[in-house]
């Protein structure tokens, strides 16, 4: 488990993290989320120890990971620092060598993972001569190749096409059912929405919103409703529980003014209900929403 309490981290008397506090638990992908210059990276910088904060506590299992060696954790820098001179193979190798692999174990898993990433016949070429998805297929190979407990992932679909977007989140969802802690930042709504269980957003420094994926969800829905039917409707009846409505056929949908529940008592007294169904707006909308409100 990592657990996160009351971070601050300030330059020049800003606050880029900003008594910032959250969980996440083992077993969990938990999406940390935020418009450029929110305080993502740095929170991730602190927990990796690149810097360290000015006050508040970050713990692993229970212990100040300041105090922790870091070769059980992983990470995925949103920018590359790979060798472009150095082959593919003897890169992986060296990285799972640094993280305390031996060399023999660190060859076996390069080759596995290369071979897992379509690369398996390419690891005597240079880190330069691959595309900008390949290179990323590699940063991430480096994130894990020592099998850590947390891994941090900084906007890990970088330059990967829907094919290999869709082999990494299969990885990813692997390392959740082995019990490894996964933090997971991205500007790509719809992938946090497949994958996570838990959110936290920020901006400017400071949490706006924070809890599961679905209750966050559940607590921005909003009055707007598609209604499928079937029988003789009274329209005019039908618009005054709307704030604006829309009939077509046996169908309506519009934006109630009144509690759903009272629209729905009326309604089944005079047509048969298909189908009712509240939208729930997508994690994007919920976004962009939230940032405004906050700017």
């Amino acid at each position: 488990m990592l657990n996160l309490s009351n971070l601050i981290k300030q330059y020049d008397g800003v606050r880029a993290v900003d008594d910032v506090s959250f969980t996440v638990e083992k077993g969990d992908i938990f999406g940390f989320l935020g418009p450029n210059g929110a305080g993502k990276t740095t929170t991730i910088r602190m927990i990796m120890g690149i810097i360290h904060q000015d006050s508040g506590f970050i713990e692993l299992n229970g212990k100040d990971v300041n105090t922790l060696e870091r070769d059980n954790f992983g990470y995925l820098p949103e920018d590359r620092g790979l060798y472009q001179k150095q082959k593919l193979e003897e890169t992986i190798i060296y990285f799972g060598i640094l993280r305390g692999l031996e060399k023999s174990i660190a060859k076996t898993k390069a080759n596995e993972w290369l071979e897992r990433f379509g690369l398996g016949d390419q690891g005597n070429r240079k880190i330069e001569e691959l595309s900008k998805g390949n290179q990323q297929k590699i940063q991430f190979i480096l994130s894990l190749i020592h099998d850590p407990d947390l891994l941090i992932l900084d906007e890990p679909f970088t330059g990967l096409d829907p094919l290999n977007q869709l082999l990494l989140k299969e990885i990813i969802q692997e390392k959740r059912s082995d019990g490894k802690t996964i933090l997971f930042s991205t500007h790509q709504m719809e992938q946090v929405e497949r994958l996570c269980t838990n959110i936290c957003l920020i901006n400017k420094g400071k949490i706006i919103i924070e809890g599961s994926l679905a209750s966050v969800k559940h607590s921005h829905r909003s009055n707007a409703v598609d209604v499928r039917f079937s029988g003789e409707l009274n329209s005019e009846k039908a618009k005054t529980y709307f704030s604006d409505i829309k009939i077509e056929g046996a169908s309506l949908s519009g934006v109630l003014s009144c509690a759903p529940r009272d629209f729905l008592s009326w309604i089944n007294t005079c047509v048969t209900v298909e189908s009712f169904q509240i939208q729930v707006p997508s994690l994007e909308q919920i976004f962009i929403e939230e940032v405004k409100k906050a700017s």
